[in-house]
């Protein structure tokens, strides 16, 4: 096996080991040491199989380490996300890139859903993978009834 330069979130972490996902590919990497990582950050780097075996993964470097946070504001979704909300169904997410960087994510739920809806987005870890692929450094959440506007974006 070779090494694996990659983009990777830490799904777990304990004082022995921890796990990694590819925010990519989604490939799994369990590290035999953990040099000091906890779940939920993101890690840049390279990735290196551990011989004889080549089962268990060793961090050979790391170029940034940081945590991405997803926090929910008291705004109101930008009119454009509304925009989007109105045009479609209950349940259908749309996509749009924000104009430099990020992207804006929009989801229809019913009306009675939306906060319970903007909980799950903020604990899904999917949500940290998407934005350490999208490179960008935080995560915006607004709502209106019935609208969970979610915002990829640079520092």
């Amino acid at each position: 096996m070779t090494a694996t330069d990659g983009t990777f979130l830490v799904t777990h972490a304990d004082e022995e080991s921890a796990t990694l996902r590819d925010v990519t590919n989604a490939q799994v990497f369990t590290l035999s040491e953990n040099p000091g990582l906890e779940a939920g950050e993101v890690v840049e780097g390279v990735l290196e199989p551990e011989p004889p075996m080549e089962v268990t993964y060793e961090v050979a470097s790391v170029r940034e380490q940081r945590t991405i946070p997803v926090e929910r504001v008291a705004l109101e979704p930008t009119a454009q996300a509304k925009d989007l909300a109105a045009d479609q169904p209950v349940g259908e997410l749309t996509t749009r890139e924000r104009a430099g960087e990020g992207e804006l994510h929009v989801l229809t739920v019913e009306d009675d859903q939306t906060e319970t809806a903007a909980d799950e987005v903020v604990e899904d870890e999917a949500t940290v993978s998407r934005a350490a692929r999208l490179g960008v450094d935080r995560v915006e959440i607004r709502t209106a009834s019935g609208v969970v506007s979610v915002r990829y974006l640079p520092d």
